[in-house]
């Protein structure tokens, strides 16, 4: 693994940060790698890590302002390695103020046009005025509900997706396909596509935006100020990530949000990662026999694109787009949003064509019938981190013959059961099979995919968001121990347990209504491998 400073600039080169910030990103680690180096020491995926080189020590919250994200990374690497190159007192001074006034020329000259301060702070919220909430899996985090405090006496179980990324490598060339029918147009006749004159595509693909980071620090920051009441010096929370580096990067920047509100009092590590290439419960990746969405996403599709695809076709003579395109399209204004911060002017050009309520359902039914209730092998996929849930909430060892990986799962050190907060990062395919094998979110009847239902509950938007996240409370009352259960701070009924109106389930009443975990799926895991 790389030291801090050669792996910070690896963020860059992944597009972690949009590309102006890169340039000044990589001028700063240029300077700073003169004057100090970290060390490297490698590490294994499947074991816990030292706190020295743990992955939260090594990746840092990646802020609005650059500069302030890269000094960051020098007082964290100064204070936790005593290797510093000997230097005199005044050459240090010296370099490190020539230093600073270098990078904060760099910076103005970099951002002297911009209207917002060049420091001021990303915050995720900054965005709500300008975000959706029908943008389906790719709506950025918002509470559907205003949270409800718990007792003082709790444990906490927290599931959350990564933040905000940019297109995966398949959807980012499909984006970039329909672009080019668009752009190889000599003349629009439509005036809202004017802007595609003088468009460039700069989106990287796969990886976290600096924008998703942040939602991952906040995320910690509010786990602190909601629950820091648990920890202790020796009862920190623990966390897990499977291993895709934008899980892995949303796990310690969690972490580092949780540290900073607590003034580095708390300083919780990312423990273990699991190897999406083996037995993990946080990604839906052991199931070869399960199928796909497309059938369903496909026929709706065919209902809703047509009128918009028409428009676009004829606004754009000679572009022959297909449905599959204008989706393709429609998708750029939430990732253009969350990767550049600014609305993206592609919101304005299919807002105008009322495309976001139908591109929801198109998120609904993919998860529904992709890793939901509606994909015969999609709940079993979710069985495993239930079973460890339950092994959690019981203080007993995790029983399951599904996805687990026991190596891990029977170790105190990578799977303990003494801590009062956990949290696990993980992706929207698998917190949706981890959805339907608990019984959250069911529907009256199959989501149907020409006709969506305005009562439906299974709305992607609200389950699965960038940074969506289920906590599952384990509280000590006067009557018992109880367990309730939010998602994106909205409290879940529990009907399948006998909950009442404020949400509670005793602990004994919800491990009865697990059955299907703690059956292993009932015969359906076996089915995988048909």
């Amino acid at each position: 693994m790389d030291g801090q400073f050669g792996r910070w600039r690896d963020h860059d080169k992944r597009a972690c940060l949009p590309s102006h910030r890169r340039l000044l990103a990589n001028t700063i680690a240029d300077l700073v790698s003169i004057l100090f180096s970290c060390p490297s020491t490698p590490t294994t995926a499947t074991s816990p890590m030292p706190k020295s080189h743990a992955p939260d020590e090594l990746e840092l919250p990646l802020a609005r302002s650059a500069l302030r994200a890269n000094l960051t990374d020098i007082d964290r690497c100064s204070r936790g390695v005593s290797m510093l190159p000997t230097l005199h007192t005044k050459t240090i001074a010296v370099l490190v103020f020539s230093f600073s006034c270098y990078a904060c020329y760099v910076y103005a000259r970099l951002f002297a046009s911009r209207s917002t301060p060049a420091l001021e702070p990303l915050t995720s919220r900054h965005l709500h005025a300008l975000q959706r909430h029908d943008w389906a899996q790719y709506s950025p985090y918002f509470p559907v509900a205003a949270y409800q405090a718990p007792p003082e006496s709790c444990s906490i179980s927290q599931l959350q997706r990564h933040g905000a990324r940019y297109p995966t490598s398949g959807a980012g060339a499909q984006i970039e396909a329909a672009l080019a029918k668009l752009q190889a147009v000599k003349n629009y006749t439509d005036p809202r596509l004017s802007f595609l004159r003088t468009f460039s595509y700069d989106l990287g693909t796969n990886d976290l935006v600096a924008f998703g980071a942040t939602q991952s620090f906040e995320a910690g920051q509010e786990a602190f100020a909601r629950y820091g009441h648990l920890v202790s010096d020796d009862n920190l929370p623990f966390v897990r990530a499977s291993s895709s580096e934008r899980v892995v990067l949303s796990a310690t920047n969690w972490t580092a949000g949780f540290a900073a509100a607590s003034k580095d009092r708390f300083a919780p590590v990312l423990s273990v990662i699991l190897p999406e290439s083996g037995n993990d419960t946080l990604d839906d990746n052991m199931c070869p026999a399960a199928g796909s969405s497309d059938p369903q996403t496909n026929a709706w599709l065919a209902v809703f694109a047509p009128p918009i695809t028409a428009q676009l076709n004829a606004g754009a003579p000679g572009a022959n787009l297909s449905d599959t395109d204008t989706f393709s399209l429609i998708s750029m204004c939430p990732f253009e949003t969350v990767a550049h911060e600014n609305r993206s002017q592609f919101c304005g050009l299919f807002e105008g064509m009322d495309a976001f309520p139908a591109f929801e359902y198109s998120g609904d039914l993919n998860k529904y019938y992709g890793t939901g209730y509606g994909q015969p092998l999609g709940p079993v996929q979710g069985v495993g981190y239930v079973n460890e849930l339950l092994a959690r909430l019981t203080d007993t060892p995790v029983r399951d013959h599904t996805q687990t990986n026991s190596t891990l799962d029977s170790s105190p050190a990578t799977f303990p059961l003494d801590r009062t907060l956990y949290a696990d990062f993980s992706h929207d395919n698998q917190m949706a099979a981890i959805y339907a094998a608990m019984g959250l979110f069911p529907e009256r009847a199959p989501l149907d995919p020409t006709t969506p239902d305005p009562s439906r509950t299974w709305v992607a938007a609200r389950l699965v968001s960038f940074s969506a996240r289920m906590v599952v409370e384990k509280l000590e009352c006067a009557e018992g121990t109880h367990v309730r259960i939010f998602v994106n701070d909205e409290l879940q009924p529990l009907a399948f347990c006998g909950a009442a109106a404020d949400g509670l389930c005793s602990l004994e009443a919800f491990v009865e209504s697990q059955a299907y975990a703690r059956s292993d799926g009932g015969g359906d895991w076996e089915k995988c491998f048909l």
